[in-house]
């Protein structure tokens, strides 16, 4: 299992656009990938859930990634996360 925090720096936090684009991206691993925002944890899959965490500017979440492909998708969702929140 592989876990990290981010602090969001996009001034309009997990919108539509990015959140989509995550979802795209968490699709294409077979580890379960999930996030965490003050305690309530949804699936990285599921666009809805994402968007219902109401993450803005300057709140902390937590990528919790297991499975087989983890190192990568750890990789690849960090990346994602740097260059678009």
């Amino acid at each position: 299992m592989k876990e990290f925090k981010y602090v969001v720096t996009d001034n309009e936090g997990i919108h539509a656009r990015p959140a989509g684009e995550l979802v795209k991206l968490v699709k294409g691993f077979e580890s379960t990938i999930s996030i965490e925002k003050e305690g309530k944890k949804v699936d990285c899959r599921k666009l809805l859930a994402l968007m219902g965490l109401g993450v803005k500017k300057g709140h902390e979440v937590t990528f919790t990634i297991e499975g087989a492909d983890e190192e990568a998708a750890y990789e690849a969702v960090s990346k994602f996360m740097q260059e678009n929140l």
